[in-house]
């Protein structure tokens, strides 16, 4: 009787406290394991009380959104053995103090309880709960507590799980006065329009065109560029005849625009002849050809020659034509040059 009396005077002045954010009245119902292990119960020789199934009401209040208190009424049925191996109904009733660490959705659990399934005995309790849900001022709540007895000497653990309900302002705001309309500010100015604004561009008037990096210059992005050239002969001759003439000036004017570009002048025969003579006579053709780049401004160190002979046919067959086609000096010059990055 003393410990309902202290629970409900606890309640009552809870109620008469003046009003914070995150306070108010809170109503649950709950379901709870009870692990229990009394033997030797009063009144009941030979028979022992184990675990027992529950459910329950509870009635709170939430001072602030650190610190709350309960009663809480289970209703009890416990599992016999021994003796007895029926079940007993039995009832527990309590108060607890709940504190939210941080603030958060992890808190505390202090209280006493009386239990009453044979004989009354007074508990202290001790555990923490966890917040699965909270919404609209409903939660859902998880607890595991220890159970100390008082009177005897018995460690009893619960698991509880319920649903509770706020009635009071879970997010209670100070009005705040509107900020006074600032005045107008001047756009920052984009004269070329590329998308980074005056003060940081370092390259003003870029082309429409032109995709930009962050501070306003045009992007270029590396490609490979090349030339090739084909350079045919007659039988047994090694001498550049005129036709190829604007062939080789190409190369010429790509090595001048490119002056990281160098070339290798492959020379090849015919499979007529000896195959020695034709080694000899792939690398005069390959030669032939570099004095030509040469006399158009390419500097000799940029030019290498080789002779192949016979050894790389592009036409096997043994006719007028396949010879024709392999009697040839053959080149791909490549270079990579910046490219612009057009604007998407």
């Amino acid at each position: 009787m003393k410990l309902k009396a202290l629970s409900i005077a606890l309640l009552v002045a809870a109620g008469a406290a003046h009003a914070q954010d995150d306070e108010g009245v809170f109503l649950g119902v709950f379901g709870d394991y009870y692990k229990s292990e009394w033997q030797n119960i009063r009144d009941a020789a030979s028979v022992n009380v184990d675990k027992s199934t529950s459910w329950g009401v509870e009635l709170g209040y939430k001072f602030d959104k650190y610190w709350a208190a309960r009663l809480e009424y289970a209703d009890m049925d416990f599992d016999l053995s021994g003796a007895r191996t029926d079940s007993l109904s039995g009832s527990r009733f309590g108060i607890d103090g709940l504190y939210h660490i941080n603030g958060g959705p992890l808190y505390g659990i202090f209280g006493i309880k009386s239990i009453d399934a044979f004989e009354s005995m007074t508990f202290a309790n001790l555990g923490a709960g966890y917040q699965l849900l909270n919404k609209d001022n409903w939660s859902v709540n998880l607890e595991a507590l220890a159970y100390q007895g008082i009177d005897r000497g018995y460690s009893d653990y619960n698991a509880k799980l319920g649903v509770s309900y706020l009635f009071g302002s879970s997010s209670s705001a100070e009005k705040v006065e509107a900020a006074p309309t600032p005045a107008p500010v001047a756009a920052p100015a984009d004269a070329d329009q590329d998308g980074v604004m005056d003060a940081d561009d370092q390259c003003a008037n870029t082309p429409m065109t032109d995709a930009v990096d962050s501070k306003g210059c045009t992007l270029y992005r590396d490609e490979q560029v090349s030339v090739n050239l084909l350079v045919r002969f007659p039988h047994d001759a090694s001498k550049v005849t005129e036709q190829y003439f604007s062939d080789i000036k190409a190369v010429a004017e790509f090595m001048a625009e490119h002056s990281d570009a160098t070339v290798v002048l492959e020379g090849h025969a015919s499979s007529v002849g000896a195959a020695q003579y034709n080694q000899w006579l792939s690398k005069k053709r390959a030669d032939a050809v570099a004095k030509q780049l040469v006399k158009l401004g390419v500097a000799e160190s940029r030019i290498s020659t080789v002779g192949y002979g016979e050894e790389r046919l592009k036409n096997t067959a043994n006719t007028r034509a396949a010879h024709a086609e392999n009697r040839r000096v053959e080149a791909q010059v490549t270079s990579t040059e910046k490219v612009k990055v057009q604007r998407k």
